[in-house]
């Protein structure tokens, strides 16, 4: 076991009945990482979360927490692992620091350290100065940081963070952002958003699992590549049908916009493709006036694997039916 892996996960499965929510997934996250961790609503997101955090035992397969196996000593391996869940688990009748207190008792932090852990987990939390509040009293941006506070109280391992800034605003989002980058420095950290731009704003590596299966494992660089690389926009004052476009090499699709627009998606592996297209633009007389590399967002490579994917169980559906 690699020392630096603090999250394993190898061939999961969930069933309910005969549907089976999670099929195979199998991932690590290293000592230092955060991981953005999309899907769909019914994508199996929310069960594989439950799964990891050891709220919901899996049909087949394990998750180790730092190396311990989370069905085989469920109590030690909890022990490396902070969760905070879309609704933070507060008790709004308590302080900030009544409420810690609670949490590092729960945790198990021996008494003579526990005024230790709660100051610093405020310190990290942004919370010095609100220790004697009552947490009902308090914003929902604190509030989602007195969640956080509660879950890296006892100094895990691992972070599981579940829709932290859901409801914040634009200026509570940017600092509970700042503050999930600083945990990545000591933590593995998990985060489960629908935000895509955060994702790219605080993760180092992004999963989008669909139907249940990993259709995405890549880091935020090499996705930012793909991004950049896989698309040109041409535009032309002569322009041919669009099957003749497909014809040029390495190009893999094309899409109409009008008016002698396109955008082109093509394989990155195939050369110089733009070099090609103003060739067969010169010979073919279809008076190129523009020509340049479109970046993707993360949100178009979403929509764009979920679709396909969707689309190719549809299509095979059908074929079974048939």
């Amino acid at each position: 076991m690699n020392p630096d892996v603090l999250i394993q996960v190898e061939h999961l499965y969930r069933y309910y009945g005969h549907l089976c929510a999670v099929k195979g997934i199998s991932f690590e996250v290293r000592r230092g990482e955060v991981l953005g961790f999309l899907g769909p609503n019914g994508a199996g997101k929310t069960t594989t979360m439950q799964i990891i955090s050891g709220n919901l035992a899996p049909s087949a397969g394990s998750v180790r927490i730092n190396g311990i196996d989370i069905l085989d000593d469920p109590r030690q391996a909890k022990a490396d692992l902070g969760y905070l869940p879309e609704q933070p688990p507060l008790y709004r009748e308590l302080t900030v620091d009544e409420y810690l207190r609670y949490c590092a008792r729960l945790n198990r932090i021996p008494r003579e350290r526990q005024g230790q852990a709660i100051d610093r987990a405020k310190e990290r939390c942004g919370l010095a100065d609100v220790g004697r509040r009552l947490i009902g009293n308090l914003s929902k941006g604190y509030r989602q940081r007195v969640g956080i506070a509660q879950a890296i109280i006892h100094s895990p391992a691992v972070v599981i963070l579940d829709e932290p800034t859901v409801g914040l605003d634009p200026i509570q989002i940017r600092e509970i952002r700042g503050l999930i980058r600083e945990l990545g420095g000591e933590h593995s950290v998990i985060l489960s958003t629908h935000i895509l731009p955060e994702v790219q704003a605080v993760c180092d590596r992004v999963q989008i699992i669909h139907r249940g299966e990993l259709a995405l494992n890549d880091t935020i660089a090499g996705l930012e590549r793909h991004m950049l690389l896989s698309w040109i926009a041409v535009g032309l004052r002569n322009p041919p049908a669009a099957a003749e476009l497909e014809r040029v090499a390495g190009v893999a699709a094309v899409e109409d916009l009008g008016e002698g627009r396109f955008r082109l998606q093509y394989d990155p592996d195939a050369g110089d493709v733009a070099e090609r297209l103003v060739d067969a633009a010169v010979q073919r007389g279809w008076r190129l006036y523009e020509i340049r590399q479109e970046r993707r967002s993360l949100e178009e490579i979403f929509v764009d694997i979920t679709r396909s994917d969707t689309a190719a169980a549809e299509s095979a559906s059908m074929e079974a039916a048939a």
